[in-house]
C-alpha cells in the first residue's frame, strides 16, 4: 500500500542537494542489492530513504548472534529470520511507496539473468570473492553497472565497475585454495562503506560525473585516511 505521506514533505530534505526531477526519477528507478547483512542492509536503508522506487534484495542467509554486533537488520527478536525477509519488513516501516521484491536465496549463475533483469544498477554487498567474480559478469551480460564494496576491520574499499570492464581481477589478485576465513568487522566501516556505495549509486542513477569507474576508494578509519588508487 503507498504511503499517505505527502512525497514534497518526505523528500524536502532532500532538496537542493537533489532537485524535483530526480527525486520523482528515482521512484521509477529499479536498483539490485546482492547481500542484506554488514553492507547491503545499510544500503537498502539509504536507497529506501532516498526513495528508490524498486530494490530487488537478495540473501539466502538468516540472521545468527554473530551478526548483531555491525548489522543494521540483525535484530536480538529476529535471529533466524531470512535476510531479505528482513530487509522488506524495514522498508516496508520506514518508506512504503518503496517496493522490495525478496529472493531468500543466493545469487547464482542459475538465477541471476531472473534477478537483474530489468534492473538499472546492481550494488555488491556479498563476502565471497567466487560470487563477487560471478555477479560482475552477469553484470556485464546485462550492461549494467556495478557497485562494490568490500570491509575488513578498520578498513573498507569501494569503487564502482562499468559493465565488462573487469574490475575486480584487478582488486584482487587470482589466488588458489585461499584460506576461509572470517574477518572482523567494526559496526561503523560496513555503514560508511555502504554510504559510499549508496553515494555511486545516485551518481550513477543522474548521471553525475566523478563516478568511481576505474578508481578503487581505500579507507582507513584507524589512521583516518583515505586514498584513491587509479585500476
Amino acid at each position: 500500500m503507498a504511503s499517505a505521506i505527502d512525497p514534497a514533505t518526505r523528500y524536502a530534505r532532500n532538496m537542493p542537494a537533489l532537485t524535483p526531477d530526480d527525486q520523482r526519477m528515482f521512484a521509477t528507478k529499479r536498483v539490485c542489492v546482492c547481500g542484506c547483512g554488514g553492507l547491503g542492509g545499510y544500503v537498502i536503508e539509504y536507497l529506501a530513504r532516498l526513495g528508490i522506487g524498486t530494490i530487488v534484495a537478495i540473501d539466502g542467509d538468516a540472521f545468527e548472534a554473530t551478526n548483531l554486533n555491525r548489522q543494521l537488520l540483525a535484530r536480538e527478536d529476529n535471529l533466524g529470520q531470512s535476510k531479505a525477509i528482513a530487509a522488506r519488513e524495514r522498508v516496508r516501516s520506514i518508506n512504503s511507496s518503496v517496493t522490495v521484491i525478496a529472493h531468500d536465496k543466493p545469487i547464482t549463475t542459475e538465477n541471476a539473468a531472473a534477478f537483474l533483469a530489468n534492473c538499472d544498477i546492481a550494488v555488491d554487498a556479498l563476502d565471497s570473492r567466487e560470487t563477487r567474480f560471478m555477479l560482475e559478469n552477469w553484470c556485464a551480460e546485462a550492461q549494467l553497472p556495478l557497485v562494490h564494496a568490500a570491509v575488513s576491520g578498520w578498513y573498507a574499499q569501494v569503487t564502482t565497475i562499468a559493465p565488462g570492464s573487469h574490475a575486480l581481477s584487478r582488486i584482487y589478485p587470482a589466488c588458489e585454495d585461499e584460506p576461509v576465513r572470517k574477518p572482523s568487522v567494526l559496526s561503523f566501516v560496513p555503514a560508511l562503506a555502504a554510504a559510499h556505495e549508496a553515494g555511486e549509486c545516485v551518481k550513477v542513477l543522474l548521471g553525475k560525473s566523478d563516478v568511481l569507474y576505474g578508481k578503487l576508494l581505500v579507507i582507513d578509519l584507524l589512521h583516518n585516511t583515505q586514498r584513491i588508487i587509479e585500476l
